[in-house]
């Protein structure tokens, strides 16, 4: 079983490798196109960013390969800029800048915005957790987030970020994709593991993708969190194929009847269909009967 903090941890080292490999210098010095001091920054804050605590110089000069004198000029620079906050013992974390400038992109994004209008104007299990995120190749990331009364074993955040084939935003994500695309995904980054239920095998998630498909909803039962049970949804665009998120919404299994299962799929596949409507997608009218 691999619980969240170490799947953080696989994923950074994944994708400090895959960095290793891309950043190779072009015959002109310039790191595939781009500017090398803009990337090392980038990876500067990729790295702080899921690191569980401050970082020491010594600690980002280990993990990014960097001389400790490059690094010590882009923190200071990052931190001149609100990017980057140094503490007093020396160590390195992200800014409050960095909220600054999510806030301002969320505030600016439709989806989020219209996710907000549709969870107030509906009013659905105000006591439960309900979620919005995105696809980001093999995972999913919470770009929005109302968290409910009860207390649950994940707590989610936006920016969270959790393997798509563990939860059920992301099955419902995924349910939209071709076969061929998921295990593409698959092999690209391969489907991780969060408890002892995650589904990481390919041909039994593409058997579960299929059963989303039919009956119009996903769940998650224990798959991200033990105790926890939850059902997502597809989200829609204006001429989408493919869904641009998935809402879900987590329950505690213990306590949760088979009339609560009931009412909490009809509410995350009745906030999927009118956020596709308020985005502009057509066809998706939510039915109680169906």
């Amino acid at each position: 079983m691999v619980g969240y903090a170490a799947y953080l941890d696989m994923h950074k080292r994944s994708r400090s490798l895959k960095r290793q490999h891309n950043d190779e210098p072009s015959g002109n010095g310039v790191l595939n196109g781009g500017v090398p001091a803009v990337i090392k920054a980038v990876r500067l804050l990729d790295a702080l960013a899921t690191a569980r605590e401050p970082l020491t110089l010594t600690a980002l000069a280990g993990e990014l390969k960097l001389p400790k004198s490059t690094l010590h000029a882009l923190c200071a620079t990052l931190v001149q800029t609100g990017l980057v906050r140094r503490f007093e013992n020396g160590t390195y974390h992200l800014g409050l800048h960095v909220v600054d400038l999510s806030h301002a992109l969320l505030a600016r994004t439709d989806l989020t915005t219209e996710f907000a209008r549709v969870w107030d104007s509906l009013a659905l299990l105000p006591e439960e957790t309900i979620i919005l995120s995105v696809l980001d190749g093999a995972d999913v990331v919470y770009v929005a987030c109302r968290n409910g009364t009860r207390p649950l074993g994940v707590n989610f955040r936006i920016g969270m970020r959790l393997p798509a084939n563990c939860t059920a935003s992301g099955k419902a994500l995924l349910s939209t994709l071709p076969q061929r695309r998921v295990l593409e995904l698959g092999r690209a980054h391969g489907f991780a593991a969060l408890t002892r239920k995650s589904v990481t095998d390919p041909r039994r998630l593409l058997k579960q993708l299929a059963e989303v498909r039919k009956r119009g909803y996903s769940v998650d039962d224990e798959g991200t969190g033990d105790g926890m049970i939850c059902f997502g949804a597809p989200v829609f665009g204006a001429g989408a194929a493919h869904a641009v998120a998935g809402v879900g919404v987590s329950l505690v299994k213990a306590a949760t009847s088979a009339r609560d299962r009931t009412l909490a799929i009809q509410a995350v596949r009745k906030l999927a269909a009118t956020l596709s409507d308020r985005l502009g997608a057509r066809g998706l009218a939510f039915q109680e009967s169906s």
